[in-house]
């Protein structure tokens, strides 16, 4: 297919997220516009939980066993029951804020702020090694269906600082979730405060409170910022958010954890596989080649859902859920948090 500027989305959506996206999708489609919030805060952070003067931002997360998995998508299983030590985590997910101190007392620069190395990713076209990420742009129709490239598009200058693209900014959104990084720039930030990255167990276990789910439940939570109407085009926005919201606007879970589900996805320090089972996994030094995704580095468990989430689309907005992102592309709905592996509390 010749590869022109109209059509340059198409091949950044297939190219770029084929392997990221799947097992999205859509079961039906309306054209019609998102509905708008007339007034969204710009901080909503609540003082219900008691912070620990050593680690302030962080709650004590305790030892526990629970069933890890679920059982609504095929990577999600087999369930297995499974025990995790305690270990400190922060209550929210990293904020603009956080991540701006970081950048300003080290000079980080992220990887979506970076040229992509057009010998690591040989294949891709020149306007899709330039520095960007992947953003969400809200259709108002669908006349190819299904085709994700028509709501995800690659916008060169898109990044931490501008994640919607080289207008936007987040000024006066310092409360927000801190979005368009990948793995290698989160844990760049966790090194920095002497911290981790929580891997998929812990975090399974701290996204359910110490409660035990019911496989296979699909409700859509209450109290998380998700999808309201039919994805990709209609967005009722019922939890008062069109998009991301700022860091605890909704109730904490019982370990005193907000926005575990909902709002961005969260990176964990573990290689993505399909499934929960080890004989069935091929090593992603092994994949074949035309299974790779569009761009090099492997992927990495994503937790939690998203603002995007729905549930005629994807009813992630689980602790069991789970899915890839491409470990070195950064996207408008993923973010971290960071744990602190102490002896004892």
């Amino acid at each position: 297919m010749k590869v022109t500027g109209s059509n340059k989305a198409l091949l950044v959506a297939g190219f770029l997220l084929g392997t990221a996206l799947a097992g999205f999708f859509v079961w039906r489609f309306m054209a019609a516009k998102p509905t708008a919030v007339a007034t969204e805060p710009l901080v909503c952070l609540k003082a219900d939980v008691t912070e620990s003067a050593s680690y302030p931002g962080m709650v004590w997360i305790p030892a526990g066993s629970f069933l890890f998995g679920d059982s609504v998508y095929p990577e999600e299983q087999p369930i297995s029951k499974t025990t995790v030590a305690g270990f400190w985590m922060d209550r929210t997910e990293v904020t603009n804020a956080q991540f701006q101190e970081f950048v300003d007392a080290t000079g980080y620069v992220t990887t979506a702020e970076r040229p992509g190395d057009p010998v690591a990713h040989a294949g891709l076209p020149p306007e899709l090694l330039k520095p960007g990420a992947v953003v969400f742009i809200s259709p108002t129709e669908l006349p190819r269906g299904g085709d994700v490239s028509q709501w995800w598009q690659y916008v060169p200058g898109a990044n931490w600082r501008h994640p919607t693209g080289p207008k936007s900014s987040i000024a006066g959104r310092e409360s927000h979730p801190v979005v368009s990084v990948t793995i290698e720039d989160a844990q760049a930030y966790a090194r920095w405060k002497g911290r981790e990255l929580p891997s998929e167990k812990e975090w399974e276990w701290a996204a359910s409170g110490g409660q035990m789910a019911r496989a296979g439940d699909r409700n859509q939570p209450e109290e998380a910022n998700t999808w309201q109407g039919s994805f990709p085009t209609t967005n009722q926005a019922r939890d008062g958010f069109v998009g991301a919201s700022p860091v605890a606007c909704y109730k904490a879970n019982n370990f005193g954890l907000f926005d575990m589900i909902g709002n961005v996805w969260e990176l964990t320090s573990d290689t993505y596989t399909e499934n929960h089972n080890p004989q069935d996994n091929v090593p992603p030094d092994q994949t074949p080649a035309a299974q790779r995704p569009g761009r090099t580095g492997g992927r990495h468990v994503i937790k939690g859902g998203s603002f995007l989430c729905a549930p005629n689309y994807c009813m992630r907005y689980r602790a069991g859920a789970r899915q890839g992102q491409e470990s070195d592309l950064a996207t408008s709905h993923v973010g971290f948090r960071t744990v602190l592996r102490a002896a004892n509390r």
